[in-house]
């Protein structure tokens, strides 16, 4: 195999994960770094920061790849998918499951470094994301448990600080739910026709011409519920300013999707990575105001 080959493979497997796309990882790696710095209140370990940071972008990798594997047969008939590696064939079916189990191997390695809850909960987190692929099949709100998927961390990070779950990351659990189904029904918008036609079930399809409505009431309730938890926690006036600046955001993915444009739902989508870090700001600002 020469340079440009080796060159083109690497590309290839470089898409299959989505790295040229990192929001993928960030809305994976925003909540647990939320989960992180409350439950050490606010002076993590680095160690365990690095951690859960390399594996939110580990995790997020196998699962676009057992997603892939899953919708191999519908991707060719979606014009934003067609050119994803499985579908042309610049990586094999074979080549992404071995990918796959590596990037699974790491993340275990990764996990063994803490607690035995953590680990114990690491694999309800791998069946959560390994079955969410199929869940678009026959579940009519599937970004619901996309939000379980990808809040996960949460409860491990909990567990890794605390040896324990108490209620709150439940309740933080539910507002991340809330936030998934927001931004990847604005991802959904994009691909409803598509969606429609192969009988794929979306939010998008689910809430119909209430869809920007829906959105806007998920959003809404995932900033109540973290006002909640920032009340139960005592929070100040940094914590709320981050909520704030993510509800600022939010009113402006409004803007981008009340006309149902793709290229603007894509957009918001995009932009929820700000919302992600807005709300960490307020929690690392408000324990570091504290701690002064």
């Amino acid at each position: 195999m020469n340079f440009a080959a080796i060159t083109a493979k690497l590309d290839a497997y470089e898409r299959l994960i989505r790295l040229d796309k990192p929001i993928g990882f960030m809305l994976l790696m925003w909540p647990t770094l939320w989960a992180l710095w409350i439950a050490s209140r606010g002076e993590p370990d680095p160690l365990m920061v690095w951690i859960f940071v390399l594996g939110s972008v580990l995790t997020r990798s196998a699962g676009v790849i057992a997603n892939d594997l899953a919708d191999m047969r519908y991707d060719g008939l979606v014009k934003r998918t067609r050119d994803r590696p499985l579908v042309t064939g610049a990586v094999s079916r074979a080549e992404a499951i071995v990918f796959g189990v590596l990037l699974l191997l790491a993340c275990f390695v990764l996990v063994l470094q803490l607690n035995k809850l953590t680990v114990q909960l690491s694999f309800i987190a791998v069946a959560i994301a390994g079955t969410y692929p199929f869940f678009k099949r026959f579940f009519f709100l599937p970004q619901a448990y996309l939000g379980i998927a990808f809040g996960f961390g949460m409860p491990m990070a909990f567990a890794a600080c605390l040896d324990q779950l108490p209620p709150i990351v439940w309740e933080m659990l539910v507002a991340n739910i809330f936030w998934a189904i927001a931004y990847d029904t604005e991802y959904a918008m994009v691909d409803r026709d598509d969606d429609m036609n192969l009988g794929m079930r979306t939010s998008a399809i689910t809430f119909g011409r209430f869809d920007v409505l829906a959105v806007m009431v998920c959003y809404g309730a995932m900033l109540a519920i973290l006002a909640a938890v920032g009340m139960q926690l005592n929070f100040g006036v940094y914590y709320y300013l981050g909520l704030a600046a993510a509800a600022a955001s939010m009113g402006h993915h409004y803007v981008l999707i009340r006309g149902r444009a793709r290229q603007g739902c894509f957009r918001a989508f995009r932009y929820n990575n700000w919302v992600g870090a807005a709300i960490f700001a307020g929690i690392v600002l408000e324990h570091f105001m504290r701690g002064r």
